[in-house]
């Protein structure tokens, strides 16, 4: 199982109550996939960077879950035969994505083999003198 985000817009003109069967209706379709919700957060009406459908506000929902990867699409499916729904937006949520902030989980130095110290000179000293460099290309263009 996944952890992905929905971010949902909701057309702003629907009642309270139509809201709430709106967003009902797309975490028991989670649920009945065999996801599990974590959690449900209503983010209020929100004025949109252009039109949609000739609205110029959204009512915004984030809902976080946990799901088999197999039955997103056909979340997705329900998601765009509703009308109450403007737009939709599903990502993978990763628990720790490597970046240079992340100095943990790179190798220390004292931990390389040896025949893999000098990797990057050797690849260097491989690809020779054919290969031109930056300016030599920008002049043959």
């Amino acid at each position: 199982m996944r952890r992905y985000e929905l971010m949902l817009l909701f057309r702003p003109d629907l009642e309270d109550d139509k809201l709430q069967a709106a967003v009902e209706k797309v975490t028991r379709a989670i649920v009945n996939a065999g996801g599990a919700l974590t959690k449900v957060s209503p983010w209020g009406k929100r004025r949109l960077a252009y039109d949609i459908k000739h609205f110029r506000e959204a009512s915004y929902f984030l809902i976080h879950f946990d799901i088999a990867p197999s039955e997103v699409r056909g979340i997705e499916r329900g998601i765009l035969i509703t009308e109450e729904i403007l737009r939709h937006l599903v990502t993978v949520l990763e628990e720790k994505t490597l970046g240079r902030a992340d100095d943990d989980l790179l190798i220390p130095d004292e931990e390389i083999p040896e025949e893999l110290e000098g990797a990057d000179d050797l690849l260097a000293d491989e690809l020779g003198d054919d290969v031109g460099d930056e300016d030599e290309v920008a002049a043959e263009a």
